[in-house]
């Protein structure tokens, strides 16, 4: 007949066998750590952990053969109550107050760096032009000089030859120059945020020169002929001139407020508990 105590059944042991508590494991274990350390400071140190590993692995299988050594261990029995929580939805309010702003609080739209890429590329394209008039290189010199490392025989052409008008080379140069001034205007879009106070800073002389010191020290080991034939003051400058005029294109450009106080659940369009109030649901029933 069984008898309850405390909620638990008299037909629970008093004492259960539990494996006897050994330091031959540790003494094992320290004798191989001797026995590699001496390899690399001296044999005495092997020697000693070779007679320490024997040591443990004999008195660790003593342990358990031919019989497996065990202790006796009181059982104490412990009342456990059995609790249950009932998750619960925390609301998320859409326009709730934000502890710390995320900066920058204004940004603005992709449309200010294209406008401000395609500014920026057409000013370039023009003093590119200009620089060919004046130093007599002729109108097409800059936009040659684009492409001729994807033209190896133009690069055996000499500097007159190069200042000419070339088809194949004007449909190549125009996508190009077109694709890299759209590019650098949606990153100045995006990067003149960081700095409100001075973008044109940014945006006209520190990006430009940064740009043309990378390139002059790149080309210089890519094609050395072409690093040759660049005027680097007038790059430079054309580099300053496209960035001035995307900086202020950009600049004037209306802002656009970045989402703040929305969630960030919300701002990826995923649906989720707690966005709508209760008494909306309950008036759409």
């Amino acid at each position: 007949m069984n008898t309850e105590f405390n909620g638990y059944s008299s037909d629970i042991p008093q004492q259960i066998a539990m494996p006897s508590p050994s330091a031959w494991p540790i003494v094992l274990a320290f004798g191989l750590t001797l026995v590699f350390a001496g390899m690399v400071t001296a044999a005495s140190v092997s020697i000693l952990g070779a007679v320490l590993a024997a040591a443990g692995t004999v008195g660790w299988f003593r342990n358990v053969l031919p019989e497996p050594c065990h202790e006796w261990v009181p059982v104490v029995p412990e009342e456990i109550t059995i609790q249950t929580s009932r998750e619960t939805v925390e609301r998320i309010t859409p326009n709730h107050a934000v502890p710390r702003a995320w900066l920058p609080l204004e940004i603005y739209p992709i449309s200010a760096g294209i406008k401000g890429g395609l500014a920026g590329g057409v000013t370039m394209a023009l003093l590119a032009a200009l620089y060919g008039i004046v130093t007599g290189n002729g109108i097409w010199y800059a936009m040659d000089l684009l492409v001729a490392g994807l033209f190896p025989v133009m690069a055996s052409e000499t500097t007159r030859q190069i200042g000419t008008f070339h088809l194949y080379a004007f449909l190549v140069a125009v996508p190009i120059h077109l694709l890299i001034s759209l590019l650098v205007g949606l990153l100045y879009g995006a990067m003149l945020p960081m700095v409100p106070r001075r973008p044109i800073l940014l945006g006209g002389f520190v990006g430009p020169l940064l740009w043309s010191g990378l390139i002059y020290g790149s080309l210089a080991v890519i094609n050395p002929v072409m690093n040759q034939r660049i005027d680097w003051f007038w790059f430079a400058l054309c580099q300053i001139a496209f960035g001035t005029v995307a900086g202020i294109v950009v600049a004037i450009q209306e802002r656009i407020a970045t989402r703040q106080t929305v969630p960030l659940l919300v701002r990826m369009g995923v649906e989720a508990p707690g966005l709508v109030p209760e008494h909306e649901k309950e008036s759409k029933r």
